[in-house]
Formats: structure tokens, sequence, C-alpha cells
């Protein structure tokens, strides 16, 4: 392998350490430097990152580090002023999900990257994970239209509530979290998206009047095909059936048996739990000539069960093959973009009561 890339890290919550951790251990990847804005004061970094150089500015770390690729996990008001700063620096880019905060800045970044002749992938983590990759391959194969039905409720309390008080600052639930989903959704059906309305409802006095912590949206798509998506944070949050995602189509059913109906139960605001799968199961919906199934389900369970940490690896694999490889990513784009136009539209579907026609 040719020269590692120096990389700039830039947030050192729970997304920018674990992808620290992968660009420390892992070939093609050299830390530069960690940036946050009280990166130089900070006492609890992981051994292995401590001896990094830290800055508590972003402009300065980039002007003075010059780094090959800048790695954004900060907060999603500050993505695209970010992600458009490296990419005029010369950098490539890693930027973690949403892309922007309007549709406009993101179709924006995506131009500059093209403009630069750098490479802009979006942490889309279910993306690199196998069992999702499977549950994807499965639900393209039960026909058309689909019905994807997708959740990811909190129960968030203590430091996890803390950190989605302050996403709500400038994000909600179901933009934050579904854009993962409604990629996953749009993955599956391969098709535009025409149509989207939601509802929300605002649970606590801890947010702003104008921000809510829960909401549902529904998509519907050209060929059919519909999704519904359903996301809420807070101390208030059930966690009964907090994690549903199955796919529904003309031949049968496919979902992940989620973590909450194994032997290892695991809360709702864990993060390994946000991917962590048991097992898929496929439904046969095809009946013999007495109208009984002709198949029972089938279980699949994947060997390949990776944690979040590992997942981050694997992003960051992918963003440095993309580089080195000179790959292409307009559809990777143009997947991270439609995605965010679909929550998008749903956040103004939840304040304005109207169904939103894209």
């Amino acid at each position: 392998m040719s020269k590692a890339l120096s990389v700039l890290v830039v947030g050192l919550g729970n997304m920018g350490l674990s992808h620290a951790r992968a660009y420390h251990g892992m070939a093609g990847f050299e830390i530069a430097g960690l940036c946050s804005r009280h990166a130089t004061g900070l006492t609890t970094l992981p051994e292995a990152l401590a001896g990094y150089p830290r800055f508590d500015d972003y402009a300065q770390a980039l002007a003075e580090l010059r780094p090959d690729a800048v790695s954004i996990n900060t907060w999603p008001e500050t993505h695209a002023a970010y992600a458009t700063m490296a990419l005029e620096a010369g950098a490539h880019v890693f930027l973690e999900k949403p892309l922007a905060e309007t549709v406009e800045e993101a179709e924006a970044l995506v131009a500059k990257a093209r403009e630069t002749n750098r490479k802009l992938v979006v942490g889309y983590i279910l993306r690199h994970h196998p069992s999702w990759q499977k549950f994807v391959e499965l639900a393209q194969g039960l026909g058309k239209p689909l019905v994807m039905r997708m959740n990811l409720n909190q129960q968030s309390s203590g430091d996890t509530w803390t950190v989605h008080k302050h996403l709500m600052d400038s994000i909600s639930p179901l933009v934050d979290c579904g854009v993962h989903y409604v990629d996953m959704m749009c993955l599956m059906t391969r098709a535009k998206p025409v149509q989207v309305q939601a509802i929300g409802a605002r649970l606590t006095e801890e947010v702003a009047p104008e921000m809510y912590n829960y909401g549902q949206l529904q998509v519907r798509f050209d060929d059919g095909s519909v999704g519904w998506y359903e996301a809420g944070w807070g101390p208030m949050m059930s966690e009964t059936a907090f994690f549903v995602k199955d796919a529904i189509g003309p031949k049968g059913c496919v979902s992940i048996v989620g973590v909450d109906e194994g032997t290892d139960k695991m809360a709702s605001d864990d993060i390994d739990a946000h991917t962590k799968t048991n097992a898929l199961r496929l439904h046969h919906g095809d009946l013999t000539a007495e109208g009984r199934f002709a198949r029972a389900d089938s279980m699949i369970t994947m060997d390949d069960e990776p944690g979040h940490d590992e997942l981050c690896l694997r992003e960051q694999i992918f963003f440095r093959d993309a580089i080195l490889e000179d790959r292409n990513l307009d559809d990777h784009l143009a997947d991270a973009v439609n995605s965010l136009r679909i929550v998008l539209a749903a956040d103004r579907s939840i304040k304005t009561g109207e169904v939103v026609r894209l």
C-alpha cells in the first residue's frame, strides 16, 4: 500500500471516538490530529488516542495539519460548513449523517466534492452490516409493491438524554435516525419517492416549543411501495417493540429478529442495539391447494455479526478504498441526498400539517 493518508478527526463523541479508534488500528490511515471544542483539555481519551496532537479550533487544525482527509463527527448544524471547509482545503471527507440541514446545502456539498475532485463519503453505517445487506437482498426478492415498516425508539436518560436534547436544538429524531432507515427502504425498492406525510408530538418541555421528540413518517414510492418509520427519544419512551424492521411483498415478508426477542435483551438507547440482529426470518407466502402455507419460515443466522466499532472500521475501509481506488461515488451521494429529502419532507409535514409531494 502507498503512503498512509493523514486524517484529522473532528468531533470526539461516541461516533468520533469510534472512527478515531478505526483509523488508529487500520492500514492506510494515520491520525494527524484530533479536534473538538475542548480537545486540549480532555482527560478521558482512550490511552491509544491520548498522544495525538489536539486542537480546539477546527480552522486552525486544517491550516496547520493540511490533512489528506477529514472525518467530521460533530453536531449536525456544523456538517455542511465543516465539510465545505475541508473540501476547499483539498481534503477528502468522511461525514457523519445527516449530510446537511437542508436539501439545498446537501446538493451544494455534493457539487463542491465534484468541483474539488475530492471523495465525500456519508456515514450510513447500516450499509456496511452483513445482516442489513442480506435484509435488503431478501426484501428485493419479495416482489412489488413493498410495505416497509421500521422504527427506532430510544428510552434515554442520563448522558444519553443530555446528548439527545442537545441534538434536538437543531434536529429531530425523525431526521437524525430516519435517514438510516429511509435509506434502507430506498435500497429495497429502488423506486422514486413521490409523497411524504408525517405526525409528531412534543412529549417534554425540555425541548424547544417548535421541536418534537416523537415522530412518525409515511412515504409513498412511484412503484406503489410504501414505507413507515417511527422514532422517539426521551425518558418517557416505551421500550416495547422499539426495534421493528420488516418488509412485506406479494411473495411473503422478511424481518429482522431484534435483540429484544432473544436472550440478551439490550436497552433501546444502547448504540449496539441499533444495528445488532439475532437472525432474519423469511416468511414464504405461497399456499398449497388446500390453502395452507406451502413452506415453513426460514431462519437465517449470519456468521458475521459485527459490533459498533467493527462497523465503524468497515466504514473507514470503504472511505480509504474510495480514495485509493478513485471509486465513483455518484450513486452513494445521490442516495444520501434522496434519503435526506424524504426525512426533511416529513419534518415539514409535521410542522405544516400538510402532505408533501416530492
